[in-house]
């Protein structure tokens, strides 16, 4: 488990890239392009599905950032710890991290685990959070005077 935004850098599980505000833009585009994704799957039933689409969504709206500030991920958990030192920073208030984290944990134990499969309730309420979510990430953005 990395206890550390450095033990990120240290393991390369964040390496420096170019800053591209293009990749940012496409990453926020790619968020909602899941989102849809999520909204079609909850529509048909697939609850487990639409909740890993929802949480697809989050991954790509926080990413966004990262391409924006010149980093590449190779770990989920990084790039929360990574969105927690925009907290640090006072510029992101910390209920997004700890809904960051919620969804995350909730797509690993899906994918990874025996889980039951999400009720519908729980998947509109993800779905919502993504969405919330992207909108808050692209202010954040659009605050610094990169965003779309």
């Amino acid at each position: 488990m990395l206890n550390s935004l450095d033990e990120c850098y240290r393991k390369e599980l964040l390496r420096r890239v170019e800053p591209s505000l293009e990749k940012a833009r496409r990453s926020l585009q790619q968020s909602r392009v899941w989102q849809d994704e999520a909204r079609k799957s909850l529509a048909a039933g697939a609850f487990r599905s639409a909740m890993v689409s929802s949480y697809n969504g989050y991954f790509h709206a926080a990413r966004a950032i990262l391409y924006r500030d010149g980093l590449r991920e190779k770990s989920h958990l990084c790039i929360e710890l990574y969105l927690s030192s925009y907290v640090t920073k006072g510029v992101l208030e910390p209920p997004w991290i700890a809904q960051f984290s919620r969804m995350r944990s909730a797509r690993h134990m899906d994918l990874y685990s025996f889980t039951a499969a999400p009720s519908r309730e729980e998947v509109e309420s993800a779905l919502r959070g993504a969405e919330a979510f992207l909108a808050r990430i692209e202010a954040l953005l659009a605050a610094t005077g990169t965003g779309e």
